[in-house]
Formats: structure tokens, C-alpha cells, sequence
């Protein structure tokens, strides 16, 4: 638990600085999810929303932020997820080697401790898209996260002590850990990542008390593995079947489900309406679709389960036998909003295969699927049969290079996560304007090394700017309004009850814009770019801040701290054929920056 004298602290400070709004949202039967004073969370929810009750900051002043201080993690490499604050500290996990610093926030810029996990060096060489770290939790006392060496740790939140740690993989095969865990009462939820080094992917629930395994489920393999059981109900007969985690795999080499990827390596969030856990799974490996024949379940998969034991409850697979590496792992966020005239409880994701998909979250039914990208891989989602509508002259093929696919491999939205707002009912996306060549390649399995077998070349999408910020209203199915940007938006976004979005953009620019027009209302720009998630927090003041990380990386911005040359295209599995130019904009970086409203 937090320290009392924090917790009296900022019941004083909630008092003052919440809204008659906020007040009524926590006195309401059925509240919507928002974060207030702390952030405790990667989403500052548990339904993902990554909306705040705070409304201190609002159109009318947000012109008026300074930045207040910053702190740099000394790891010039991509700086993804957002810290965590508790009471008066702020906790940040850094990149390879993931040191966790505790920032003391009565003291601004400076440290409490320091928690070097002692990570395993090798693990570096075998992270696909960058050395990045999606984010810690926190429960009574810990902070909780996950190292790239696949351990997870918890650490005392006031000392800096190791409380536990549990060992989940081993580096040398191939497998990594960058996803942000999630912690429902007494369990924390991980994954793993390493889908490009034919890796087999799982989720795992630990003890958060001791980090004892308590349950593990494949995305491949036979029912018993993937804890698919006597309840697993899917809404499509395409997803009912025995073992068809293994059964889909119809390669001529046996058993491909070892090798298929399908890692967790995005977001999780939870439900306490209908208490289920939903998470998705990756591409399924080889990216070479044509080696591994048949729907390869259960990658790219939507799976609702019970986190008490992990069993299955329902399943949805988006991409059935992926040609693309349209991994299935963006958030999917928990809202109740009317569906033709009734409140339904809803499961919203901007997938990255260029759908927004909103699904009745008790039975996994499809109620609506529309682009948000450019698209021309499929003209649609059958609502019928939750198949999509293909187009063959955009489905690779072995030794042939396909070209203009829309959209690339990184999607209309990779893992950089999107908002919603309840007082807007709207939802905020960051998304990417990119299309590809790609080659289907033969490949060779050696476990511990890259299981590619395609050979892709990125480039601009229509209109030539690669990334767009837009408002999305589910109800209608449109955009309300959207912000073109140069490069793809790879930040996350942050909604607010002040009614002021932030996200940023990787050529440093940190932007607050107005939630209900999208006009922009701030803006700064940093020496590094932007693919952190921005939060905000109650400081000890009692006034609002909001925070954000500079240092561009990750897999659209790899060409910037890994040095690549501008001059192969299909350099970082062919980001670099859209972001050639992208050093001339920005330098990598990594650090903090808070700011706080000028007095």
C-alpha cells in the first residue's frame, strides 16, 4: 500500500483538485474508468482508457505549461511505456539494461534510488525492434516489471529492494520481454516477445506476492496448452474446434506451432464487469506465410479468459493465416456506449491489419469493423462469418514481390496505444500511413536466430504523410477530426477530463490539442523524438502536471540510435525504406520531461 501519509496527502489534494465532475464519476453506480491523483497503472486503468479525471489543465491555460524539470536515463534508445507515480515519487524503467529509477518529486529532477536488475547482456542482440521497455505496475508496495532477459522483478517501492524475481525464459532461444505487465488483485499478468526468432508465444499469471508461476497459456499448441477447456465458447464456427492450435499448422515440416510465434507482447487490460482478462497474440512465424499453410491459430487472436486459472472463455482470430505481420497485439479498450439504440459493453481495437473493430465483450461478436488507414490487403470484415474480405493481388507470394500494400507491416496502428474519453465518447488514435513491397522468402529454422523469410520495403502511404492523429466516434464510425503528421504517430495518447488530448510525434514535437475540435493548443519540440505515452499527475502541490519521454527508437524509429544507413531500404525489416530521412529531424535521446502549468 502506498504511504498513509501520501494517501492522506493527496485525499486533501483530491478534494481541491478534482472536478464536481470527477466527484460525481466516483459517487456514480457504475463509474467509467479514469485514473485520478496517481498513476499506478501502463493505462492508468484497467480497461486501457488512459483518461484522466484531472481537469486542472484545460483548453483555456494549457498555452501557459513550462516544463518543470527532466531526467535523462543515460540510454540513448527508444523510450516507450510511461513512468508511474505514487504519492510523491515517480518510478521510470529505462531501456536494455531496464534500471528503474525512483525520482523524488519534492525534490524535482533528482533520485531516491536506483534498481539495476543486473540483466543478462546477451538478451540485447536478440530484441527485434529495439532495446525499448513498455512500463512497470504497481501493487502494495511493489513496482513490477519486466526485463529484456525475460525475468520478471518487483521491487520495494520505498527502499529499492528486489522483493522477488522469476525467471520465464531463456535469451538464447530467441525470446524477450518488453510488454507491460498488469496487475489484477493478486496476480500479474506477462508475455513474451521474440515472434521474428521463431519463438512459441505464451501469457503467464505470477503470484504478485511471491512470483511464483501460477499459470501459463500458449498461443500454439494443443487445447490443454493454450487453456482452451469445456467453457471456451467462440462466437464463429471458424475459431470452434479441437487443438486447433495445432491442426492449422500445415507446413511440411511437423509440428511448425513449436516455431510459430503468436508472442504476447502488447497490451493487456481487464474487465471487473465480466471479470475477464483480454489480450491479443502476434504474427504467427515464419513471416513467409506460404511455408506454414492453414489459419496458424492462435496468432493474431483476441482472447477473453479468466484470470483465476486462465482458461479460454472466447476467441477471435483477425488475420487467419497472416501473410503481412499484422501482429494482433494493440490494446483493446473496455467501454459501455450505445450500439444502435442500446448500451452495450464494448471491446474497441485499432488493429494493426487497419480495422477498428468493435465487439460485444461478453461473446467476442463483431458489431462493426471499418478502416482507419488506407486499406487494400481485404475490402472488408464479413460481419457474418468475422472472416476478412480479401484481396488476392495483395497477398504475398514466395520468390514475388508484391507491391503497394496497404498497410505496411507496422500497420495502420502498431502497439502505440490509443485514449478514450467518456465525456467526449470518443476515441483518440495514433496510426501510421505507411504501405510495402514484400517478398516471401525461404527460411530455415536455428532456434535463437532471426525466422524472417521476407524480404519488405517500407514506404509512404496516399498523400505521402506517414502518420495521422484522429478522434474516432464509434457510434457513427467516423472520424471526427484528424491531425496529418510527417512521420507516423508511434506515441501513445493521453485523454483528459480537462478536455485536452497530448500525444507526440518523432520529430519531438509534444502537442496538447483541444478534444472535441483537434485543434492544436501547445506545443514544444524536444532534441529527441517522441514514442513514450504521455500521463499526468497530482504533484505535490496539489497542482496538475503532465509527463512525457523523449528518445525516438522502437521499430519506425530504429534508424536513429542504431545509426543504420539511409541507404538500405530494408534495413529494420524495411522501416527504414519510409524513415530514410528521419535523422535529418531529430537525435536519439532519452529522457522524462514534466510539466506543470506556469504561475
Amino acid at each position: 500500500m502506498a504511504d498513509p501519509r501520501d494517501l492522506l496527502a493527496l485525499t486533501l489534494l483530491l478534494t481541491s483538485a478534482m472536478a464536481p465532475w470527477s466527484l460525481a464519476m466516483a459517487q456514480s453506480a457504475s463509474p467509467p474508468p479514469a485514473a485520478e491523483a496517481e498513476w499506478t497503472t501502463p493505462a492508468g486503468t484497467l480497461q486501457g482508457t488512459r483518461f484522466s479525471a484531472l481537469d486542472q489543465i484545460n483548453p483555456s491555460n494549457v498555452g501557459r505549461l513550462v516544463e518543470e524539470f527532466s531526467f535523462e536515463t543515460g540510454v540513448e534508445a527508444g523510450h516507450e511505456g510511461a513512468p508511474l507515480v505514487i504519492g510523491n515519487t515517480m518510478y521510470m524503467v529505462g531501456p536494455f539494461p531496464n534500471k528503474l529509477f525512483a525520482l523524488d518529486l519534492t525534490r524535482p529532477g533528482e533520485t531516491r534510488w536506483v534498481f539495476d536488475p543486473d540483466a543478462d547482456p546477451f538478451a540485447q542482440g536478440k530484441a527485434c525492434c529495439d532495446i525499448v521497455n513498455r512500463g512497470a505496475a504497481y501493487h502494495r508496495g511493489k513496482i513490477i516489471y519486466n526485463v529484456l532477459d525475460n525475468t520478471t522483478v518487483a521491487v520495494d517501492y520505498a527502499t529499492g529492494q528486489e522483493v522477488w524475481r522469476t525467471v520465464l525464459g531463456d535469451p538464447a532461444t530467441g525470446q524477450t520481454m518488453t510488454m507491460a505487465p498488469l496487475v489484477v488483485e493478486d496476480k500479474v499478468f506477462v508475455g513474451n516477445s521474440g515472434g521474428e526468432m521463431g519463438v512459441r508465444g505464451f501469457i503467464a499469471a505470477l503470484d504478485v506476492n511471491t512470483g511464483r508461476e501460477v499459470w501459463r497459456a500458449y498461443s500454439t499448441g494443443p487445447d490443454r496448452e493454450v487453456l482452451i477447456g469445456e467453457g471456451f465458447r467462440p462466437f464463429y464456427p471458424k475459431d470452434s474446434g479441437s487443438d486447433l492450435g495445432v491442426t492449422t499448422w500445415q507446413g511440411e515440416e511437423p509440428d511448425l506451432w513449436r516455431q510459430g510465434g503468436s508472442t504476447v507482447w502488447g497490451w493487456v487490460t481487464y474487465d471487473p464487469e465480466t471479470g475477464l482478462l483480454y489480450h491479443g497474440t502476434a504474427n504467427p512465424g515464419v513471416w513467409n506465410h506460404e511455408m506454414r499453410p492453414g489459419d496458424n491459430k492462435w496468432s493474431t487472436t483476441i482472447f477473453a479468459r479468466r484470470p483465476e486459472d486462465g482458461q479460454a472463455v472466447w476467441a477471435y482470430q483477425m488475420t487467419p493465416n497472416d501473410a503481412w505481420d499484422y501482429d494482433g497485439v494493440n490494446e483493446s479498450i473496455l467501454v459501455n456506449r450505445p450500439i444502435g439504440g442500446s448500451e452495450r459493453q464494448l471491446l474497441v481495437r485499432f488493429d494493426r491489419n487497419g480495422f477498428v473493430y468493435t465487439m460485444d465483450r461478453t461473446t467476442g461478436e463483431i458489431l462493426s469493423a471499418k478502416p482507419f488507414v488506407p486499406v487494400n490487403w481485404a475490402s472488408g470484415i464479413d460481419l457474418e462469418t468475422g472472416l476478412p474480405v480479401e484481396n488476392p493481388e495483395k497477398r504475398p507470394r514466395q520468390g514475388v514481390v508484391v507491391k503497394d500494400i496497404c498497410p505496411a507491416a507496422p500497420g495502420g496502428k502498431d502497439q502505440q496505444p490509443a485514449a478514450y474519453s467518456p465525456q467526449t465518447g470518443l476515441f483518440y488514435v495514433p496510426s501510421n500511413n505507411i504501405c510495402m513491397d514484400f517478398e516471401g522468402l525461404e527460411a530455415l529454422y536455428i532456434e535463437g536466430t532471426p525466422f524472417v523469410g521476407a524480404s519488405v520495403k517500407m514506404k509512404a502511404g496516399p498523400g505521402g504523410y506517414r502518420g495521422e492523429f484522429f478522434a474516432w466516434d464509434v457510434e457513427t464510425g467516423e472520424k471526427k477530426w484528424a491531425i496529418q503528421e510527417k512521420w507516423p504517430v508511434w506515441s501513445g495518447v493521453l485523454a483528459t477530463a480537462g478536455g485536452v488530448v497530448f500525444y507526440g510525434t518523432m520529430d519531438g514535437w509534444f502537442k496538447a490539442v483541444d478534444a472535441d475540435t483537434g485543434e492544436v493548443l501547445f506545443k514544444t519540440q524536444f532534441d529527441s523524438g517522441i514514442i513514450g505515452h504521455p500521463m499526468t499527475f497530482i504533484g505535490p502541490d496539489g497542482k496538475q502536471r503532465v509527463a512525457i519521454y523523449s528518445g525516438v527508437g522502437g521499430w519506425a524509429g530504429a534508424i536513429v540510435p542504431a545509426e543504420l544507413s539511409p541507404e538500405d531500404p530494408y534495413a529494420a525489416l524495411g522501416a527504414v525504406g519510409a524513415m530514410a530521412e528521419l535523422p535529418r529531424d531529430t537525435k536519439p535521446g532519452g529522457a522524462v520531461h514534466v510539466f506543470r502549468l506556469a504561475d
